[in-house]
């Protein structure tokens, strides 16, 4: 592939997470203002955040078994699709209904995390096909960083759209899932040879055989992806209130001060993807370091309360989210073939939308009864996840289980380099990239 083409590809994958991530965390900044003008609790407003993601951790491991079946870009596209639908649905029941506007709300909600089922983690396993050995790490991190974009933008666009009323956030999602749905369509030509031809029952056994070999590693990661995004929209939830009651701050001045922990984690995001391209053993040191930096974060938060301190805190816990999620991002795609990586990813992408669905409750739950408990018991959360990481993931097991069936993703590149063959990704830039 050539340069030009590559970035053109990555740029369309990152747009895939990046609209995924605004399904949540552009209404953060306007959950207060749904909250008063819909006279809800601050329960019921955060079941807008649950509700979508738990019913895309639940439908997430069918697109997986889609995706691996039928190919990716047949599943991301009418995601998107359905995705964008969820919202106008939700703008509509806003701006026409009169009575039972929340519940059609939550309906919108729940129909937009069924599409938010099939594009982040469809597309972490498309780039996982297309690009192989140092060239996977950097490609994860940036669709990570890209993630974290989309959660540095998401508060100062919701607060921005705020201003006009406060539901155009969800008639805004339509406009931007038409370019990325269609950069998908246009420009990648996905490998056909990674589609998994077995009955379901063969699926489902391979998959428990992958799971049975490495369970240790792939399970403790999922515990650290699902831990990482917990905490992060959790503090991200505590502090849209804060900002609120402890600075008066609204409207954009608000979604600048939301972005700044998540400015941490994209940069981190980016530096990590291309670090970890050149020293792969590293990763499960970086997965420690990190959750380690967000326990230590909210551990000191449960003793001082002081402004600054409060604000470098929080930004830490962005680096640490930032150093976890690509090397985990790394782990679960290197960990089995290609023709299985769609349920596993998807499995992974289905414990961080639980880990984001609980994190506001939790963290709301925890703040009633005081707020020393509420950082001290989740600082408690991500030093266990630390531990675990430390003990548990071993990154040799990143060679797929099989034997000769089955190799490391620089193993397949060094194998199609002695062969003649070009790696999934490299194709010939006068062949047409097909829809």
């Amino acid at each position: 592939m050539e340069p030009p083409h590559r970035t053109a590809v990555l740029a369309a994958l990152s747009g895939v997470p990046l609209i995924m991530v605004l399904g949540n965390s552009m209404l953060i900044p306007v959950l207060p203002a749904i909250k008063g003008a819909l006279h809800l609790t601050g329960f019921k407003v955060s079941l807008l955040i649950t509700l979508f993601s738990i019913p895309a951790g639940m439908v997430i491991p069918v697109a997986g078994f889609l995706s691996d079946r039928f190919g990716r870009k047949k599943v991301i596209i009418p995601a998107l699709i359905i995705y964008g639908l969820g919202g106008v649905a939700a703008g509509l029941a806003a701006l026409f209904l009169k009575s039972f506007v929340f519940p059609a709300i939550l309906g919108a909600r729940i129909i937009q995390g069924i599409g938010a089922a099939g594009t982040a983690p469809i597309a972490m396993a498309l780039t996982g096909d297309l690009f192989t050995g140092p060239e996977r790490s950097k490609s994860l991190g940036i669709i990570e960083a890209a993630n974290g974009l989309g959660k540095v933008i998401s508060p100062v666009l919701g607060a921005l759209l705020g201003l006009i009323t406060w539901f155009a956030a969800f008639l805004f999602f339509p406009l931007v899932v038409i370019p990325v749905a269609l950069g998908i369509w246009l420009l990648i030509r996905e490998p056909s040879g990674n589609r998994n031809k077995q009955n379901l029952g063969q699926y489902l056994h391979s998959i428990a055989a992958v799971f049975e070999k490495k369970s240790a590693m792939l399970l403790t990661s999922f515990l650290g992806g699902s831990v990482a995004l917990l905490l992060l929209f959790g503090v991200l939830f505590f502090l849209s209130e804060y900002l609120e009651t402890a600075f008066r701050l609204s409207g954009v001045r608000k979604g600048l001060a939301l972005a700044v922990p998540v400015l941490f984690m994209c940069s981190t995001s980016y530096i990590t993807g291309l670090l970890i391209k050149k020293h792969l053993a590293l990763m499960k040191w970086l997965v420690v370091t990190g959750l380690a930096l967000m326990a230590a974060s909210l551990a000191v938060l449960g003793f001082y309360q002081t402004t600054w301190l409060f604000f470098v805190a929080v930004s830490l816990a962005g680096v640490g989210t930032g150093l976890t999620l690509p090397c985990l991002n790394t782990i679960i795609t290197s960990a089995t073939a290609a023709e299985r990586r769609g349920l596993v990813t998807s499995l992974y992408g289905g414990v961080r939308f639980v880990g984001v669905a609980l994190g506001p409750p939790l963290f709301g739950l925890l703040l009633g009864y005081s707020r020393p408990l509420m950082f001290f018991s989740t600082a408690g959360l991500a030093a266990l996840a630390a531990l675990l990481s430390a003990v548990l993931i071993r990154v040799r097991d990143m060679t797929a289980p099989g034997g000769g069936a089955e190799k490391t993703a620089a193993g397949n590149k060094t194998e199609a380099a002695r062969s003649g063959q070009k790696p999934a990704w490299e194709f010939s830039p006068a062949r047409k990239p097909s829809p």
